[in-house]
């Protein structure tokens, strides 16, 4: 069952309960465990006096698993097994709750929910359970040494009981400075392919709460009406027709001026009442400009010298090695912008509690940046100030913008009401494609030197985009010496050893609000250095395998785990061995610390259809935690990214976007994919990214495979595909 309360609240609650035992952290992040709730840390794990286990989850669930995966190394540490331990979402505390991979920010983003807390919670359990194990000993007079916990049972030396028996004076005891993790071979649920998501039956069965469901007694719902283009500014509003529809309350115009909040009794009013208003824009600052002007303007800055020279090759000399090779393969590139249309649209509630606190009910995946936000809103101390994390309905990174866009957009809603009512904010589908943020166009110029006998003289690839990062709270983190490393990432740092290669930037005016999305960078480097690569191969007279592992030969982690998938997906996908009428195509990419190789069959034709058969796939993430959770995610990120390379973009008229829902920005059908199977690489490396690293290869193999279906068949350099003649049936 999944509990959602504030840090306060959920100690205080289980104290009332009887004897707990916190296990945590201190803010200099130190394991601590008690059970008073005012001298305590920020607890990682808690059990009651009746043995229940639960695991404080610091991470954010949009469906990725960290709910289950960090409560299974709790329970593998512990001694429990899945069913008899629980989870809540941990409340807003960056002290402690912080992402070790963003410094002093509480969030969830890059694939890293496992991979920074592995250590973490791995100690967290460890530690309650010796402190039991030492509480048991205590009692019955024996070594400590003898005990373990095994099913929620204190045993050995002839002695069994249920921890919990020993919760009380557990808490009593001074944890231990270094507690003894659990060797892998005693592990039975990490690794078990067995193991389930604990969050499943919630899900089935109605019982868990998204923030969608949030419904607060009195509530109001508010809707925005916002610029049709972005940098448009409210200059005023007629709601005499608004006041027509029933359960209209009021509408009020943004401080920020950005839009106009309209007040209703319900979701439905919201919406009558808001297409009702007429709004008067000053478009002065507005974006005016077309997909084709913007299009336009990164391929002229891909004709010029980039800005930026990212791996501090000299471009002269690689230029000359490409110029003077035997054989020269070259391919510009085109990437629309991209919305992120998670099944579940934006939406938060606010509301204010009797002593004057701030509550945010919220899909939060960035907690700490409502919770600055609000502090300035609100004219309010941290610690008046609470988040609620509620399940999200999927984000692909639309919910962690560097300004918080929609929490802020409620609050102030929220403050320019009498504040004794809830305000629920409501985005629809249409809201978020037409006025939401998007994954940045990009293109890409790239020219590859080969030598006579088929090896690689030199490559010259330059990039010319929006920039994510820039001019954000992020731009310390992700911007170093001007270049913003979600441009390139996956380039200049592919684990391929390529002779000579320059790499060149150049970032482009913005033109919308751009944002990571699933992959950030990833999603365009790693297409272009993968059919580059095809291309190469082919041009070269070589197996695309075959060429790809002859360019990893290196003994690094890097090369010899990229090559490990590239083989495994190889072999399991019957590689060279399509039937008749068939063709494959692979594609393999490193990315969030995991690698993943994947081959795309396809039959068909380009005029008539192609049908994807089928996708295998190969990975390694280091430990696999829970391996079910990991073939999810592979599938999912395998979808998400071919059902944009397929047939999605967003396209701007005038400043204003196109497209508004599925029905012209149409996501990946079940149909689509016939069949995807997955294999996880056996691993003793700590757990890396998986929620991201599945989507990389998955466009770039597809495109291959099409490129190798005839030899009239070119790359789709420019996507989506369906623009560029290519029918799918």
């Amino acid at each position: 069952m999944t509990l959602n309360t504030s840090r306060r609240g959920f100690l205080k609650s289980a104290a009332a309960a009887g004897a707990v035992l916190f296990v945590g952290a201190t803010a200099k992040g130190a394991m601590a465990a008690g059970q008073s709730a005012d001298a305590m840390l920020t607890p990682f794990v808690k059990i009651d006096a009746s043995g229940q286990v639960i695991a404080i989850i610091k991470h954010f669930e949009m469906g990725q698993g960290p709910a289950t995966g960090l409560s299974t190394i709790i329970a593998e540490e512990v001694g429990v097994t899945m069913e008899q331990i629980g989870f809540e979402f941990a409340p807003s505390d960056p002290a402690v709750y912080n992402n070790l991979f963003f410094g002093a920010f509480q969030g969830t983003g890059g694939s890293t929910a496992i991979a920074n807390s592995w250590e973490q919670y791995r100690t967290a359990g460890a530690t309650a359970r010796e402190m039991l194990i030492a509480a048991a000993a205590q009692a019955w007079g024996v070594e400590a040494t003898a005990l373990d916990i095994i099913d929620g049972q204190v045993t050995g030396a002839g002695n069994s009981a249920p921890l919990g028996d020993f919760v009380a004076a557990a808490a009593e005891m001074t944890p231990p400075e270094a507690p003894r993790l659990r060797d892998p071979s005693e592990w039975k649920i990490i690794g078990n392919p067995k193991t389930r998501r604990l969050d499943s039956p919630a899900k089935v069965n109605g019982q868990a709460q998204f923030a969608m469901d949030v419904q607060l007694p009195n509530q109001m719902v508010t809707m925005i009406k916002r610029t049709p283009q972005r940098g448009g500014l409210v200059v005023s509003f007629d709601d005499s027709a608004a006041k027509d529809v029933k359960g209209f309350i009021m509408a009020q115009t943004l401080p920020t001026k950005h839009g106009v909040a309209v007040y209703a009794e319900n979701t439905w009013a919201a919406i009558q009442a808001r297409e009702a208003l007429e709004v008067e824009w000053d478009m002065a600052a507005a974006e005016t400009r077309s997909s084709d002007e913007i299009r336009d303007e990164i391929m002229a800055a891909l004709d010029a010298e980039p800005t930026y020279n990212v791996n501090k090759a000299e471009r002269a000399a690689v230029k000359s090695a490409v110029d003077g090779a035997d054989t020269v393969v070259e391919k510009t590139f085109y990437f629309p912008l991209l919305a992120h249309a998670p099944m579940e649209p934006l939406n938060c509630t606010i509301e204010q509690t009797a002593e004057g606190d701030i509550v945010l009910h919220d899909g939060a995946q960035m907690p700490t940046g409502p919770h600055m936000a609000y502090q300035q809103i609100f004219e309010l101390p941290p610690e008046k100030i609470h988040i609620k994390t509620m399940l999200a309905g999927g984000s692909f990174g639309r919910r962690a913008t560097p300004d918080a866009d929609y929490q802020v957009e409620a609050g102030l809603a929220f403050v320019m009401t009498d504040r004794t009512r809830p305000v629920k904010l409501v985005w629809t589908r249409e809201d978020d494609i037409r006025g939401g943020y998007y994954r940045p166009a990009v293109g890409h110029r790239v020219r590859v030197g080969l030598n006579a006998d088929g090896t690689i003289a030199g490559w010259e690839h330059q990039v010319a985009g929006q920039s994510i990062a820039k001019g954000t709270p992020f731009e310390p983190m992700m911007v170093h010496d001007g270049i913003d490393h979600s441009s390139v990432e996956g380039i200049g740092d592919s684990p391929y050893q390529i002779p000579g290669m320059a790499v060149g930037l150049t970032d482009t005016q913005k033109a919308t609000s751009v944002l990571w999305w699933r992959s950030v960078g990833h999603t365009h480097t790693a297409y272009v250095m993968e059919t580059m690569m095809d291309m190469a191969a082919r041009a070269a007279g070589r197996d695309p395998v075959e060429f790809r592992l002859a360019h990893l030969t290196g003994d690094e982690a890097d090369q010899t785990r990229k090559a490990g998938v590239l083989r495994l997906a190889a072999d399991k996908a019957g590689w060279g061995k399509a039937p008749t009428g068939r063709a494959q195509g692979i594609a393999v990419h490193k990315s969030f610390g995991s690698y993943v190789a994947e081959v795309v069959e396809i039959s068909g034709n380009i005029d008539d259809g192609i049908v994807i058969e089928k996708v295998t796939a190969a990975v390694d993430c280091g430990i696999a935690i829970n391996p079910d959770v990991i073939t999810a995610q592979i599938e999912g990120g395998i979808g998400y990214g071919i059902g944009h390379a397929m047939r999605d973009q967003i396209t701007l008229s005038d400043g204003a976007v196109e497209q508004s829902n599925f029905p012209d920005y149409e996501p990946l059908r079940i149909s689509d994919i016939k069949m995807i199977e997955t294999h996880i690489m056996p691993s003793t490396v700590a757990p890396t990214g998986i929620g991201e690293p599945g989507t990389p290869p998955s466009a770039p193999a597809l495109a291959n495979a099409i490129a190798a279906l005839s030899e009239d068949s070119e790359l789709v350099a420019e996507l989506p595909m369906a623009e560029a003649g290519v029918y799918f049936a």
